[in-house]
C-alpha cells in the first residue's frame, strides 16, 4: 500500500473521534500564529498540509461548502481552545519580561526569512524587478509602520479595533510567512487581544476578530489565490519587505503602548536578550526546515483532503 493510500486509510477514514481529535490538534498549532511574533499561521497551515485546501475552499466557497466547512470544523475548534489555552502565559511573559521576550520574537521572524527567500523562487529566478519589490516595500513600510501610531495613535482595544485585529490574522493565514502579530504589537493591539482570549471575552474579542478574519477570508482568498498562483515571486517578495521592517520596529521604540522601553534594561537584560534572539533565530530557522521537509507530506494531506470532500 502505498504511502498516501496508507494515510488515507488510516487518517482520513479513521474512526470520528480520532479523526477529530487530530484536526483539532492541527488548529491548535496553527493557532500559535495568530498569537506569537514571528510565526505565521499560513506557514503552519502549510507545514500541517492545510493551507492549499484552506485557500482552495475560500476562493471556492460554493463548491463542496457541507463536505469542506464539516472537513475544517474540527480545525476551528482546535484554534480557539489554543488561543484561549496559550494567550495567558504569552500575556504574562510580554507584561513581565517584554524587551527579553520582544528581542526572542524578533529573532524567530528572522529566522523564518531564508525560507521566504527560498519560496520566493521556487518558480522564478529572481530578477531587478523583485529586488525593487523587496527594498522598496521595506523602506515603506519602515516609514509608515514608524510613522502610524504618530498620527493614527494607537489603535484602541475595543470592537472596531478588534474587527481590525481579525482582518490582520486572516492576512497572517492568507500570506504564509506573514505574521499578524508583528503589525498587532505596533498597534498596540496585541496584549489586549491576548487578555481577551485569556478570559474568554466572547463579545468583546472573539467576536469582532472573528468578524473582521471571516470578513477578510471571503473577500481576499480569491484575490490571494490569483496573485500567488500568476504572481508567486512577486507576492513574496512584498511579503518579505514588510515582514522585515515591521521586525525592526519591534525592538526599535516607537510612539506605540506596547512599544519596546530599555528604560530600566540593565545588563543581564541584554544578555537574557540577546540569548533569547539566537534561540528565537534557530526556531525560526528550524520552522523554515521542517516547512521544506513537509512539503511531501502536505501533497498527501491534500490528496486525503481531496479524497474525503470528494473532490
Amino acid at each position: 500500500m502505498s504511502k498516501a493510500a496508507r494515510y488515507v486509510k488510516d487518517v482520513v477514514f479513521a474512526p470520528g473521534l480520532k479523526d477529530w481529535v487530530l484536526r483539532i490538534a492541527k488548529g491548535a498549532v496553527i493557532a500559535l500564529g495568530f498569537i506569537l511574533p514571528g510565526v505565521s499561521g499560513g506557514v503552519l497551515a502549510a507545514i500541517l498540509g492545510l493551507y492549499e485546501p484552506m485557500l482552495r475552499f475560500l476562493a471556492h466557497l460554493r463548491r463542496d461548502f457541507v463536505k469542506n466547512a464539516v472537513f475544517f470544523l474540527p480545525v476551528g475548534v482546535g484554534g480557539i481552545l489554543g488561543l484561549v489555552l496559550l494567550s495567558r502565559p504569552l500575556d504574562y511573559a510580554l507584561e513581565h519580561w517584554p524587551v527579553v521576550v520582544l528581542w526572542g520574537f524578533a529573532g524567530a521572524i528572522l529566522g523564518s526569512v531564508p525560507a521566504l527567500l527560498r519560496e520566493s523562487t521556487s518558480q522564478t529566478r529572481r530578477d531587478r524587478i523583485d529586488r525593487l519589490w523587496l527594498t522598496g516595500t521595506f523602506t515603506v513600510g519602515l516609514v509608515v509602520l514608524y510613522l502610524l501610531p504618530t498620527f493614527a495613535g494607537t489603535v484602541p482595544g475595543t470592537f472596531p479595533g478588534f474587527v481590525l485585529a481579525g482582518s490582520l490574522i486572516a492576512l497572517g493565514v492568507l500570506v504564509p510567512g506573514l505574521s499578524p502579530s508583528n503589525l498587532l504589537i505596533i498597534l498596540g493591539l496585541l496584549q489586549p487581544m491576548l487578555s481577551g482570549f485569556s478570559d474568554f471575552d466572547v463579545p468583546g474579542v472573539f467576536l469582532p476578530i472573528a468578524l473582521g478574519g471571516i470578513a477578510t477570508l471571503l473577500i481576499f482568498a480569491k484575490f490571494m489565490e490569483r496573485m500567488i498562483d500568476h504572481h508567486h515571486s512577486r507576492t513574496y517578495h512584498f511579503v518579505i519587505g514588510l515582514v522585515l521592517a515591521s521586525t525592526v520596529l519591534i525592538v526599535v521604540p516607537t510612539r506605540s503602548s506596547e512599544t519596546i522601553d530599555y528604560t530600566d534594561a540593565t545588563a543581564s537584560t541584554a544578555v537574557l536578550a540577546a540569548l533569547l534572539f539566537a534561540a528565537g533565530l534557530a526556531l525560526g530557522l528550524w520552522m523554515g526546515s521542517l516547512e521544506e521537509r513537509y512539503k511531501t507530506g502536505a501533497v498527501i494531506d491534500r490528496t486525503a483532503h481531496e479524497i474525503a470532500t470528494g473532490h
